[in-house]
């Protein structure tokens, strides 16, 4: 989870105040933040990358709970808000297209998976506007976190096992469609599998990168409408507006 706090230096910035006197003076840390989730995670498989997240969000709302002061929940509302959005559009514009590609009932799939996350997101959307003094605060976080385990659950122990076949099914067919399938052992299958996986997760989190970082309900969540339209609109918006937010600082050692 390291991947996601910035380190405690930070870049500076010169803005020259006459030709002889440059004026040095530090980035914004949310700003930092932001540019820093140009490093993508190497995940190995698109599952992995899924469940990294999940567990971090599980972590997140954990922090939220047992935090001590307003501040900390403040900052840990807002790095929760920051990746669940991230996440579930990642998963709207990459995850369920490859749903709808590979599996023969991916339509199916990725219709239940986006109809979760349009409930999910009315809660965050609620949840995002909130301050820990409001007394709706910990019931929305709640209601927002009984909605979203059992889609975790849903995607861990069934969608996520299902489209690793079917891209396994796919290196399959693309084999036996090739003219040096017959040397082709399981194992070089098996690679070709984990490499199509692998390259779906490097794309999940490439794409987080450039979708809003707050919920927006009424925004189209498949492609490509999304991508078109309220997406480019509502992306530059919201990491302007990141870069005023408090975010949990990065732990010692």
């Amino acid at each position: 989870m390291n991947r996601l706090f910035l380190p405690r230096v930070l870049p500076k910035v010169r803005i020259p105040t006459s030709i002889h006197t440059p004026l040095i003076l530090p980035l914004p840390l949310p700003l930092h933040r932001t540019l820093a989730t140009f490093s993508t995670p190497d995940h190995q498989s698109i599952s992995d990358a899924i469940k990294h997240d999940h567990r971090e969000l599980e972590e997140y709302y954990t922090k939220i709970v047992e935090a001590q002061d307003e501040d900390t929940m403040v900052r840990w509302q807002n790095q929760f808000v920051w990746e669940l959005a991230r996440h579930s559009l990642g998963e709207e514009l990459v995850v369920y297209p490859a749903f709808e590609r590979y599996l023969p009932n991916g339509q199916q799939m990725a219709n239940e998976d986006r109809d979760a996350h349009a409930e999910v997101k009315v809660y965050l959307k609620q949840f995002q506007n909130l301050t820990p003094s409001d007394p709706d605060f910990r019931p929305t976080l709640d209601s927002l976190m009984n909605t979203l385990r059992p889609h975790i659950t849903q995607e861990e122990t069934h969608d996520l096992p299902a489209l690793e076949r079917g891209l396994l099914t796919k290196g399959d067919k693309s084999a036996a469609s090739s003219t040096v399938t017959a040397k082709m052992t399981p194992s070089a299958l098996k690679t070709d599998e984990k490499d199509a996986s692998k390259v779906l997760a490097k794309s999940f989190e490439r794409t987080k990168m450039f979708v809003p970082t707050r919920s927006h309900p009424s925004a189209p969540d498949r492609p490509p409408l999304f991508e078109n339209a309220v997406g480019m609109l509502a992306t530059p918006i919201d990491k302007l507006r990141d870069m005023f937010e408090r975010f949990p600082e990065e732990k010692k050692g």
